[in-house]
């Protein structure tokens, strides 16, 4: 029967393509029965990732690990799940035909009756993501294991994923991101295979790395678990910390007018001392003090008061960091040791020096005029 069955589809590859990708619309008994066919992976690739949830119905396209496109699926029935784990696109089709594993003449040609719609991505055995002539059912919970996708976005995604495309399956109910402004943001889904009860403890270990999970109420928390609509609830913008260029532990958190600065780890890199006076509501240094919030137990003042209590002056970078620096030392010039007066040169005398007192002097005057006069009165005596 096999050679039969792929003489009559023309090759052996397709012919189990399509073979296999009928099996996601028939007995779950048929799921794991045989292997699947590999094509050559693509270059590019490993550049690639594909994310499935199946508690929040949707399927993310990642490119260098940034989230690039987002479309909601229908996964396996509770009966029939999806498997989750990690996988790889094993096999790429354009216009699958259909054929029923359990009557292998009756099968349904690529076309709008198709329940495989006109694209076809296998990544696990016989299991394959693939369009469907039933749009309404995307969304639900409805097949038997294959990933089903609108239409325009199967053949969307078929064009920008590469055989070889890592396929991460995962069933997690509570979901937390942080966007491109730097907002968190956090869903809770149904638990749609009864595999994934929660608590508040639960959702507050997911928020937590976030920075955001002191800012919650338990009783905001305990109420989307039961309304669990995967609706978005947005919490605040997260920031990262570091105080004299050394990162931190812990997060600033912007909600609403006031951008929230954990004072325990700050105080840590600087190596000071806090103290809390519960009854004036303000936290203390050295420095100075300043008004402060407890959330669940943690404590944490007002970035604008950093100043004060820490003495810091900071920014929120463009990459969205806040960035807290002491101000400059002034530097005080270098102190020279005093040195003993240096002794004047002693200059030794060239010749001897003669002290004359003022008699001396009209002394010698007279006696000098007595001479030139006896020198003329002989010059006059010669002359006669």
């Amino acid at each position: 029967m096999k050679k039969k069955f792929i003489a009559r589809c023309g090759g052996k590859f397709k012919a189990l393509a399509v073979y296999l990708a009928a099996v996601c619309f028939a007995s779950s008994s048929f799921a794991t029965s045989l292997a699947a066919p590999e094509q050559t992976p693509e270059s590019g690739a490993a550049n690639e990732k594909i994310v499935i949830n199946i508690a929040g119905r949707s399927l993310a396209l990642y490119k260098d690990d940034e989230k690039i496109r987002l479309y909601p699926i229908g996964p396996g029935k509770i009966t029939t799940p999806t498997p989750t784990g990690y996988y790889k696109i094993l096999f790429k089709e354009v216009n699958p035909t259909w054929i029923d594993p359990g009557d292998e003449r009756n099968k349904i040609p690529s076309g709008k009756h198709n329940p495989l719609g006109y694209r076809w991505m296998q990544f696990h055995k016989n299991y394959g993501i693939h369009g469907t002539n039933k749009p309404e059912s995307i969304g639900n919970f409805v097949s038997n294991g294959c990933i089903r996708m609108f239409e325009q976005d199967v053949e969307a995604l078929f064009d920008l994923v590469k055989v070889g495309t890592p396929v991460e399956i995962t069933y997690n109910r509570v979901v937390v991101e942080k966007i491109a402004d730097n907002t968190v943001v956090y869903y809770i889904y149904p638990d749609g295979y009864n595999a994934q009860p929660l608590k508040a403890a639960d959702v507050e270990k997911w928020l937590m790395p976030y920075g955001v999970a002191p800012f919650i109420s338990t009783e905001d928390i305990e109420a989307k678990i039961k309304a669990s609509d995967g609706q978005a609830t947005y919490v605040g913008k997260v920031y990262n910390i570091m105080v004299d260029g050394k990162r931190v532990e812990g997060k600033a958190v912007r909600i609403e007018d006031i951008l929230y600065v954990p004072v325990a780890p700050i105080a840590q890199s600087l190596n000071i001392d806090t103290i809390t006076r519960p009854g004036e509501g303000v936290v203390a240094t050295g420095f100075g003090d300043a008004t402060y919030y407890e959330k669940k137990g943690a404590i944490y003042i007002n970035a604008d008061d950093t100043a004060s209590l820490f003495n810091l002056d900071g920014f929120v970078s463009k990459n969205g960091v806040l960035t807290l620096s002491s101000p400059p030392k002034e530097e005080k010039p270098a102190v020279q040791s005093p040195q003993a007066p240096k002794k004047p040169k002693e200059i030794e005398p060239t010749e001897k020096l003669i002290i004359r007192t003022e008699q001396d002097v009209k002394q010698e005057a007279k006696d000098k005029a007595r001479a030139e006069k006896a020198a003329r009165q002989a010059q006059e005596k010669a002359r006669e």
